[in-house]
């Protein structure tokens, strides 16, 4: 586990690198072109791109950017935070040209509905180089890997974080919460993408204003604190190397691995599994879509991760006040600037950081069975029935459970699919610099 957690910063890092330099970097001299898918009204699907994304920052704006980055810090030290906004901003667009090919290799299902994702553009681009058994055994082991991932990640994490919050702040019991919660996600998949977007179009913008504005508020009270906090980022991001690990030990320092792969976490560039929320989006144009990626990516981690990690470094409380455990290390933080309310407040913007993420994540799962399934009609409508079931006891489970265990499986799962991707994404990069380039020429 320790070496694959390793391969990783170098395979995303230089899988972005290879991707800038192809695409000419184009998104950083073109913002108003970016932003402009972000303009376009409702669809006959009910979900427009704008929803589509709302939906994929509800996938991402959850434990990673609270407890993940909490974690981080604690785990890898301050440098970790420049670890994620490097590859953050390197890996942005990975996640640009993902969600391209996602939305490119899509599939609509019997009542019209867009849906896609890796699994869908693995098995196509395999098979158009002539490798189509080994496309649908990588489809298949991204799925499984993806399902892995919905349960741990993208439930029993969020949960686990969820409830904690509510309990430290509110005294409800964890069982209460977690069963709350997982009645609402029952409610949500059965609806399907429409009304997942519906609601994290409405949750998103408001829980990220809302944490913004805490946020804000510690660093304003202990503004005199940023600028040795900036310091001590940018020191302990190169320290390992400067001791004289050289190369190799800059790659597997504790700062690095901790902030690529909380960073990846948080912002999901280059995992694949964002494009699933993407591909809903009624959209003619693949790379207009992937442009949204990039503004997603921003919000996330460059603007979110970095403020929540910022307020952490500067508060009273510190990293290591209690121990490895996320939930508090970031409740201490807030609480001990702004007192005892901001607790309160802390625990419910993580009730609806977590909650939509477990919504979004629900939609993930269901598209993994498909992918997974897709060839057997009669077992894939009997797995539809029985997942939002499975999906709400996990998230019962994730509110009871401790996370320990549950982060090395999501971070071993996240792992691997990244590295299929990224080489998937790899064997079709002229088939996003086409996209891109029709996108760019087009008035």
């Amino acid at each position: 586990m320790q070496i694959l957690l390793s391969a990783i910063p170098v395979f995303l890092l230089g899988t972005g690198f290879f991707y800038i330099f192809k695409l000419r970097g184009f998104y950083l001299f073109h913002p108003v072109r970016i932003l402009k898918p972000l303009f376009k009204g409702t669809t006959t699907t009910g979900v427009s791109p704008f929803k589509a994304l709302t939906m994929a920052l509800a996938g991402t704006l959850g434990v990673g950017n609270i407890v993940g980055v909490a974690t981080a810090l604690y785990l890898g030290g301050a440098g970790a935070v420049f670890w994620m906004i490097f590859s953050a901003l390197v890996a942005m667009v990975l996640k640009y040209a993902e969600i391209c090919l996602a939305v490119k290799h899509r599939r609509f299902d019997e009542k019209g509905m867009p849906e896609g994702g890796a699994p869908y553009y693995i098995r196509d681009g395999l098979a158009r180089i002539g490798l189509p058994r080994a496309g649908k055994i990588l489809a298949v082991i991204f799925g499984l890997l993806c399902l892995i991932n919905t349960f741990t990640m993208g439930s029993m994490l969020q949960a686990n974080a969820v409830a904690g919050a509510i309990q430290e702040a509110f005294h409800i019991p964890l069982w209460l919460t977690g069963l709350i919660v997982g009645i609402l996600s029952i409610v949500a998949l059965k609806g399907g993408a429409p009304r997942i977007a519906s609601l994290t179009e409405k949750i998103v913008p408001l829980m990220t204003l809302g944490f913004l504005a805490i946020c804000a508020a510690v660093l304003i009270l202990r503004y005199d604190r940023i600028g040795p906090a900036v310091s001590k980022i940018f020191q302990d991001a190169f320290a390992y190397s400067s001791i004289g690990g050289g190369f190799l030990g800059f790659f597997t320092s504790q700062s690095m691995k901790y902030g690529v792969m909380r960073g990846l976490v948080s912002n999901e560039a280059g995992c694949g599994t964002a494009p699933m929320a993407h591909a809903t989006a009624e959209t003619d144009s693949p790379a207009g879509q992937g442009a949204l990626g990039l503004v997603e990516v921003f919000v996330d981690t460059v603007l979110l991760c970095s403020v929540t990690a910022l307020a952490i470094l500067v508060s009273d409380s510190g990293v290591t006040s209690f121990g490895n455990d996320g939930v508090r290390i970031a409740q201490g933080a807030f609480s001990s600037v702004l007192g005892d309310w901001a607790g309160w407040f802390f625990a419910v913007a993580v009730l609806f950081f977590g909650v939509a993420t477990i919504l979004c994540w629900g939609h993930y799962g269901v598209t993994s069975l498909r992918a997974v399934l897709g060839e057997k009609k009669k077992a894939c409508r009997s797995a539809e029935k029985v997942f939002p079931l499975a999906f709400a006891l996990s998230v019962l489970a994730g509110s009871l459970a401790s996370p320990a265990g549950v982060w090395t499986l999501a971070d071993g799962a996240l792992g691997i699919m990244t590295l299929i991707n990224l080489l998937v994404l790899m064997l079709m990069h002229k088939e996003v610099k086409a996209e891109t380039d029709i996108y760019m020429n087009t008035k």
